[in-house]
């Protein structure tokens, strides 16, 4: 029998999650609408923690997709691919992710913690790991991150030192003549959110 060959496709990734150890969402980001909803997304993410969270193994097949995934201390990461996907590509993300937030967490550790609302300050978030708390007082550099590696489903980088260092660069402010369409647009989009959310 012949097997149909399938077109090449830039589009690798559908989705990026990061679930806590009860299996909440903490970061999702769905590239396609594979799961419309956000009760589809909620659901499926339950699936997922639930056939993985007692695994040590890095790779699944669920409902038709790969999954990749790495457990860490209070978090799991998952890169979703289809099932045509391969799996190495989707491992380079999911590591590429993990070893950029590793980093930009230990430098913030190095720089003396972070300052949170109360004007504390933070200094043991960084145990060689990337871990709850530590993260949701970083979300920003995820968010920035994952924009970094993947970009509507399609990989733009798999080295962490590069991402690191356009996360750096991102959050630098750059005169409004020297950014990117995209980064105008990000910033407008930042401003519109923060005016409504007053």
């Amino acid at each position: 029998m012949d097997s149909p060959i399938l077109e090449p496709s830039l589009y690798t990734v559908k989705a990026v999650l990061i679930l806590d150890n009860d299996g909440d969402r903490l970061y999702a980001k769905y590239y396609d609408d594979t799961y419309p909803t956000v009760k589809e997304q909620k659901a499926f993410e339950k699936n997922i923690f639930n056939k993985t969270h007692r695994t040590d193994s890095e790779i699944a097949l669920l409902e038709g997709l790969t999954v990749v995934y790495k457990s860490n201390i209070d978090l799991f990461f998952y890169v979703i691919g289809s099932s045509h996907e391969n799996e190495l590509m989707l491992m380079a993300v999911l590591n590429c992710l993990f070893d950029s937030l590793s980093q930009m967490l230990r430098y913030l550790n190095s720089l003396g913690g972070t300052h949170n609302n109360n004007s504390q300050t933070t200094f043991s978030f960084y145990r060689k790991n990337v871990e709850r708390r530590a993260l949701l007082e970083n979300m920003e550099g995820l968010f920035l991150a994952v924009d970094e590696i993947v970009d509507g489903g399609v990989i733009l980088e798999s080295d962490p030192q590069q991402v690191v260092h356009r996360v750096a660069l991102r959050g630098d402010d750059v005169p409004l003549t020297e950014q990117t369409v995209t980064q105008v647009l990000q910033s407008a989009k930042e401003q519109i959110k923060w005016s409504l959310l007053r």
